[in-house]
């Protein structure tokens, strides 16, 4: 099938729209940061030439990521605005994983997370719900067990051999469905398929009703924490699972550089 060019009546002006979008946006953080007061939104549209109604959409969206500050009418710069300072390679894994598990999000329209390892428990370091009526929702600083995961599981699966065996002698695996899998035996199974394949999967074995894939994230070698996304059992199909799958890696691969 030949391939042709965009109409130029359509993507043209799309493309277009959003780099006005991008340089209005840049434009209003550089004004507000060069201002030594809180800006009320009338002068940032005289200033910089900005229509009301488009300041107002961008003006929302700067605050919620926290770029700028709001308070009654005015505006100043937030304290979003220190993570766009470069530092020595010492940025903060929650901020590293962040942005990552937003594209997750945004991809999907399913809930995506980043956890981390604590005793033998997964917590939610970051996490950013779908925005479809029928989701599920992770609390931060959550924690849950690692075998009932499919975060868990990840990088449980991915630990030393010796600290595997420890796992085993140290825990007592609850049962919160009955589809949770708490046997030595059918877990190692599972940690084997793990090993395998790169990802981890979770069947209600939590929660009722959901379904989880998930991936660790390895640096120097060290597992520091998995990327999950959870998806409701009605929605889960070969499809969306090969597109999750897909995602995972190469948003676990970008995080496993940094």
């Amino acid at each position: 099938m030949a391939d042709f060019p965009p109409h130029p009546g359509h993507s043209g002006i799309a493309q277009s729209s959003q780099v006005k979008s991008a340089t209005r946006t840049l434009d209003i953080i550089e004004f507000v940061v060069a201002h030594d007061r809180p800006l009320v939104a009338q002068e940032i549209a005289t200033a910089l030439g900005i229509p009301v109604s488009s300041l107002s959409y961008l003006l929302a969206t700067l605050v919620e990521r926290d770029y700028l500050a709001r308070d009654g009418r005015r505006y100043s710069a937030g304290p979003g605005l220190a993570r766009l300072q470069a530092r020595s390679g010492n940025l903060q894994l929650a901020e590293r994983a962040a942005p990552l598990v937003r594209a997750l999000r945004t991809q999907l329209n399913e809930t995506a997370s980043f956890f981390v390892l604590t005793d033998w428990d997964v917590e939610a370091l970051v996490t950013e719900s779908s925005e479809q009526a029928l989701r599920y929702s992770v609390d931060i600083g959550k924690r849950m067990p690692l075998h009932a995961m499919a975060s868990g599981k990840a990088v449980l699966a991915a630990l030393p051999e010796a600290e595997i065996d420890r796992y085993f002698r140290e825990t007592i695996r609850e049962r919160f469905t009955a589809s949770t899998v708490t046997s030595e035996k059918a877990l190692r199974k599972q940690i084997e398929d793990i090993q395998r394949t790169g990802f981890a999967y979770m069947d209600e074995e939590y929660s009722l009703g959901i379904r989880g894939v998930s991936r660790v994230v390895m640096q120097a070698g060290v597992p520091v924490g998995s990327l999950s996304v959870a998806i409701p059992s009605a929605r889960w199909n070969e499809a969306l699972e090969q597109r999750v799958l897909d995602m995972l890696q190469r948003t676990a691969g970008l995080l496993d550089t940094i």
